[in-house]
Order: C-alpha cells, then sequence, then structure tokens
C-alpha cells in the first residue's frame, strides 16, 4: 500500500506541520465490533512528534504544545487524511484533550469523518465549545466501522498567523539492504557473549526439534508501534527470522510476554506466569527492558534477579540482553551492560546501531531517518520493529559461524555472586490463584475483583490479555456496611506490592502499614493511565512473620483502589 494520495488541501496558503506522516494505523477490536487505534500524545509526546515528524525547533511553538491553552493559541486547525484498504469507508477521527480533574471524561474532544481515500478533511478550533478541565493534548484515536482493517494516516496541525513553520521536507523512503544497512545492523552486537548456550539452541533448531524463543520486556516487546501489533513487531520478526534461518518446518515456536510501562521490577515477578506457563521450557530468551528501568527503585538490582532468574533455570537457556532506545537517543545500557559483561551475556544494542547515523544524510551513510524508525517519541514503527529484529538475526547469524566453542560451557555463571544484586532472583507472585502456604489474607473490604484492567498482546494475540484478573479491589462507590483493611501475614524476607495505576475520577489513594507502621501511600492518579505499578515494601536479609495492612486513605473512602497481587521472597 502506498502513501496517501495528495491531499484535497482546504488550508493550502496556511502553515502548518505534521504531527504524523503516512503512519501505519490498524483497527484493533472493541467490545462493539468496531476497530480502534489510540496514539497517546500527552507527558512530552506531542512536542516530540512535532521535532521528529514536523522539523520543529521554535520553543515558543513546542511549548504552546503542552497546554490545552497555549495549544488553542498555536493552532488554527487539523487536517486529517487517512488512505484505508477500504476507501469507501468513513473513519472517526477524534483529538481529545485530557481534563485535570476528570482526565479521560473532563476534556475537550475535537472530532472529524475522514473517507478513507487519502483525502483530506480539516476540522477548525476557532467553533469548537472548549471544556473547563481541560488540561493538555491528550490522545488521537482513529475508530473504524469494522475492525482488523489497515491505513496509513497523516495529521497536519495549521497554525495562527504570526507563527512560522519550517518549509516541509521530502524524506526518501528507508532502504534495509545494502552495505550502509548492513553496517548500521552490524553496530547493534555490543557483546557476543558465551555461545555455547545459543548454539545448542540453533542446532537443536537444525536437528527439527522444537524449540522456543521468548521475549518479556516492557511495551516496546508488547508490541507498541508496530500495526499491527501481532504481525509486525520485532519479537514476532525475530521468531520468523530464527525460523527461516535454522528451522525445518514449523518447529520453532513463540512466547511474547511485554507489559507496557512496567519494569523488570515487575518482570521478575511475573516471569514463571507470563513466560513458563507452568510447562514451558523456552531455550532462548531475550530480556528488553533498557528503556522501562529508570523508575527501578533498586537500580539494577531486580534487573539482575531476572537475568539469574532466567540463567538458573535447569535446562540452561540462552539469554539475550536487548537494548532498545527512545527518540532522545536515550536508554540505560550503561546501567545494565555490565551485568551482561560479568555473566558473559551476549547484548544487542538498538541506540548503538541506528543514533549515530540519524544524523547523517543519505550520501554520508544514512539508512532511515528518526521520523522512520520511530512511530512516537518511545516506540519503533514498522521499519523500527523490523531493524530491531533485524539486530537480533545479526547475532544468530554471527553466533551461527562460531566454530570453536572449547572453553564454553552451555551453562553460563549463575553460581557466582551476584554484581549489582541478586536480591530478588527467587521471587514469586501472590494473588488470589496463585497462593503460599505460609500467607494468610483477610481481604476485609477489599472483596471485589477489578475487571477494568491493563491489556496486553500475549503471542500472536491482538484481543488483548487483562493483566492480574486474580486481584483484590475496595469499592468504595458502593455502600459498605463496615470499613475494614486488606491484611496479608506472610512468613518473607522481602515484600513486593503490585496495584493498578488509573486515571479515572473514582480511583483513590491507599494507605500501607507493614507491623504497624505506615510506610506508603499508593497513589494509583500518579502516572494517569491504567498499567500496573509495583514498589518494594520491606527488603530483609532474614525470613520472619510481617503482617501487611492496607486501607483506603482518608477523603478516598468512596473511591476505587486495586491490589493487583504481591511479589514475595521466602
Amino acid at each position: 500500500m502506498g502513501g496517501p494520495a495528495a491531499p484535497k488541501d482546504p488550508e493550502k496558503k496556511r502553515a502548518g506541520f505534521y504531527i504524523m506522516k503516512e503512519k501505519e494505523i490498524f483497527g484493533s477490536r472493541k467490545k462493539d465490533g468496531k476497530g480502534m487505534q489510540c496514539i497517546p500524545e500527552n507527558n512530552g509526546r506531542l512536542v516530540s512528534s512535532a521535532k521528529i515528524t514536523g522539523n520543529i525547533s521554535d520553543e515558543k511553538i513546542l511549548k504552546s504544545l503542552e497546554q490545552t491553552q497555549s495549544f488553542r493559541r498555536l493552532v488554527h486547525s487539523i487536517g486529517v487524511c487517512v488512505e484505508s484498504e477500504v476507501p469507501e469507508e468513513t473513519i472517526e477521527f477524534t483529538f481529545q484533550m485530557y481534563g485535570r480533574k476528570d482526565i479521560y471524561g473532563g476534556g475537550t474532544k475535537i472530532s472529524l469523518s475522514v473517507k478513507g481515500d487519502g483525502m483530506e478533511q480539516n476540522a477548525g478550533l476557532s467553533d469548537m465549545v472548549w471544556s473547563d478541565d481541560d488540561s493538555e493534548p491528550g490522545q488521537i484515536s482513529f475508530t473504524f466501522p469494522t475492525s482488523g482493517h489497515r491505513a496509513k494516516a497523516s495529521v497536519k496541525l495549521y497554525v495562527q498567523e504570526g507563527f512560522s513553520v519550517p518549509q516541509e521536507q521530502k524524506e526518501e523512503e528507508a532502504d534495509l539492504t545494502g552495505r550502509d544497512a548492513e553496517n548500521m545492523i552490524s553496530r547493534s552486537l555490543l557483546w557476543k557473549g558465551n555461545p555455547a548456550p545459543m548454539k545448542k539452541a540453533i542446532e537443536k533448531t537444525k536437528r527439527g526439534e522444537d524449540v522456543t524463543l521468548a521475549f518479556i520486556g516492557g511495551s516496546i516487546t508488547q508490541g507498541a508501534g508496530a500495526v499491527p501489533v501481532h504481525t509486525e513487531c520485532y519479537a514476532w520478526k525475530t521468531c520468523c527470522a530464527f525460523a527461516k534461518r535454522f528451522g525445518t518446518g514449523n518447529n520453532v515456536h513463540y512466547l511474547k510476554a511485554g507489559v507496557g510501562g512496567t519494569p523488570s521490577e515487575l518482570g521478575m515477578i511475573r516471569f514463571e506466569r507470563d513466560i513458563l506457563r507452568g510447562n514451558e521450557k523456552p531455550d532462548i530468551v531475550v530480556i528488553e527492558f533498557a528503556v522501562n528501568d529508570e523508575g527501578d527503585e533498586t537500580k539494577g538490582v531486580c534487573y539482575e534477579s531476572l537475568v539469574r532468574k532466567v540463567l538458573g533455570l535447569p535446562w540452561h537457556p540462552a539469554v539475550i540482553l536487548l537494548f532498545s532506545v527512545f527518540a532522545d537517543d536515550w536508554n540505560l545500557q550503561e546501567r545494565l551492560c555490565p551485568v551482561g559483561y560479568y555473566y558473559n551475556i551476549p547484548m544487542v544494542s538498538v541506540r548503538d546501531a541506528v543514533t549515530g547515523q540519524f544524523g547523517l544524510k543519505k550520501p554520508e551513510g544514512r539508512v532511515v531517518s528518526k521520523n522512520q524508525f520511530f512511530y512516537d517519541m518511545y516506540h519503533p514503527s514498522n521499519i523500527g520493529h523490523s531493524i530491531m529484529a533485524g539486530c537480533l538475526d545479526y547475532l544468530f547469524e554471527e553466533t551461527d559461524k562460531i566454530e570453536d566453542e572449547s572453553g564454553h560451557k552451555e551453562e553460563q555463571g549463575i553460581n557466582m555472586q551476584s554484581l549489582i544484586g541478586g536480591d530478588f532472583e527467587n521471587v514469586r507472585l501472590l494473588d488470589r490463584k496463585e497462593t503460599y502456604p505460609k500467607a494468610e489474607i483477610i481481604c476485609g473490604s477489599f472483596y471485589h475483583k477489578d475487571e477494568d484492567l491493563q491489556c496486553v498482546e500475549m503471542d500472536t494475540d491482538i484481543e488483548g490479555t487483562p493483566q492480574f484478573p486474580n486481584n483484590w479491589q475496595y469499592d468504595g462507590t458502593q455502600e459498605l456496611k463496615i470499613n475494614t483493611p486488606f491484611t496479608l501475614s506472610i512468613n518473607c524476607s522481602r515484600l513486593l506490592l503490585i496495584f493498578k495505576d488509573a486515571g479515572e475520577t473514582e480511583t483513590g489513594r491507599a494507605e500501607v502499614y507493614v507491623d504497624g507502621k505506615h510506610v506508603l501511600t499508593a497513589d494509583p492518579l500518579k502516572n494517569g493511565w491504567i498499567h500496573c505499578n509495583t514498589v518494594i515494601l520491606f527488603s530483609e536479609n532474614r525470613t520472619r512473620q510481617h503482617t501487611v495492612e492496607i486501607l483506603p486513605a482518608i477523603g478516598d473512602e468512596k473511591k476505587k483502589f486495586t491490589i493487583l497481587g504481591f511479589g514475595y521472597v521466602v
């Protein structure tokens, strides 16, 4: 499918800039059968889109994109064009402002009906009735009449008189073949590590035996930015490349367990549930948390604990550390790569591959522009996901070339003392389903189950799997005869709480006490969107009895709070 046709531009003479240009979109199925693609624009995303896609460097313009009031002073109208697989269908475009008090329900919605024929439609802002609750530009959405349709979309912001924007520059199509592309991919191989575990998996695959590749990480591993997420994500493309290179039919299998917005602090807790699943024995495990672990309280202990957990499996799978990157060229590679060196694990750096060539011109060796590689400031586009898969495939290719493995063992050094720390390598999940004999729970007023949960596309799924459905919810919106705390009595050395973040006004805070001492006010509104939040309640070097109490914060008794589960170390 080519790019959108030349738009019938009702704002031809007005200056403007793109925040999306020929980006892939896909109608993921909603409960009503329609398809929807949502693209967040809050928390600096819109500013990043203006920089990368619109080539905007004017600080006055960029600052104006941060809040709704200044956005209104900057933007005259919004131009939208969509080229769909079904040109005659009507796609509903919405640019939603987030509210101060009611994040999702309180802000203005700028709506426009667009045909999928590539012709631009325009929404003027002067006639809009704006909400008093408007806070910031929140998200863009495209709603299709039915699910499963793909399209390319462009969104352009036309500016008011007095603002000037750079002239649009035509971007040459990315070419992922040739010497420059090969050099780019080769730069990703940060460390070959001990080849023996991967060689074992490769040889097993060549013999026709069943081999499983597993991927655990954040939203990039979940497939964010890939359209559609289940077949264009780097994990699936990597598995397909591995099967094509070494497989003998249908003997290569696939496990994908990425959860958006979550660090290795949660990854280590859900590893058994999401990767091992009771009977799975993956041969290769890719760990991708290099852009998610900034909020890790332990600054690397949780990451190393996850690595040690995987290395300690009795069948000794190969482990790969994958370092993805944000649009500002940032990741946590310097913090995390010492773990790879220490355990002699192969490491692949997407940052090392792509960021150096972004600033070059085509004749100087640029393969892909930043706009082409990224879907938004955090996630790669389909091209970006393809490049990530190419980087991992290059590691497989180079490892397969190694003939002399003398001095290497199949198992890697899990018996070594930890580098940063391995305090949580034996952490396990505790919820309504996953129990622990030395844990007694009295749920008190937390007797409901929350069904409005973060959903992620596991494996080749496109529908989304609810995360932590075996939870405990306090629902103060319903009348309670008596308000009693959630109480957990547990014999362990370390304990983490997993609670639900949300953005709804009916969500409230909770107070957490350990052995009678207040340790935390859990605030689900801090991050403003539905996902899973993990915090350490205590971490000690000896196992002993503890009592945890959780109750709604004063003033939030008539709101909701959800305990998703716990992670414990005996």
